[in-house]
């Protein structure tokens, strides 16, 4: 075990060593809620894939190869190791995660600007100007409560039916006026 903790805080291997373990700080972040994987990984030519799984995955690639290179490998030549460990991971990244990219496809989930022209139903007790929330359905049939707001002097109570018709980035909710349907 020791010869593993030696070989792994050596050089080449202590270069990916110290980036496996951000890749770990930062997936405990993504579990806890403070990070998102939503960016994309196109600049590494695997656009549709977010860009942390296609770091990570690169990373620890690059850290088996520099971790096994670094026993092959000896003297002047360890010096290669960290490039043949980067361009492994990154081939390795590519061969494996190009054929999954349809699963990371975001034009495929629903986004915020989906629910705009929908028809929601107030779930608290009032929306006013400063609060409120609703539940709204997706396209997809998937149904979320969103934060709303009203504008004017509108007044929405609970269980009313409202139309989404717009989104205010800064504030993080929607628009809503109320709708009368005609029966």
């Amino acid at each position: 075990m020791t010869e593993f903790v030696d070989t792994a805080f050596s050089f080449p291997t202590i270069i990916f060593t110290i980036l496996l373990i951000v890749v770990v700080v930062y997936w405990l972040a993504v579990i806890t809620g403070l990070f998102g994987v939503e960016d994309d990984a196109a600049w590494l030519g695997l656009g549709g894939v977010p860009a942390g799984i296609t770091l990570s995955f690169l990373i620890a690639v690059a850290w088996m190869v520099s971790l096994v290179g670094s026993q092959v490998m000896s003297g002047d030549l360890l010096i290669a190791v960290p490039f043949a460990a980067v361009v492994g991971g990154w081939l390795a990244a590519r061969g494996l995660l190009l054929p999954l990219r349809p699963l990371f496809r975001a034009g495929d989930r629903s986004s915020r600007a989906d629910f705009i022209g929908q028809m929601c139903v107030i779930r608290t007790g009032e929306a006013t100007p400063d609060f409120g929330q609703a539940e709204v359905s997706a396209a997809d049939g998937a149904s979320a409560i969103v934060q709303v707001r009203t504008t004017g002097l509108d007044r929405l109570d609970r269980g009313a039916t409202g139309l989404i018709f717009d989104y205010d980035k800064d504030g993080e909710f929607f628009l809503v006026m109320p709708y009368e349907s005609e029966h």
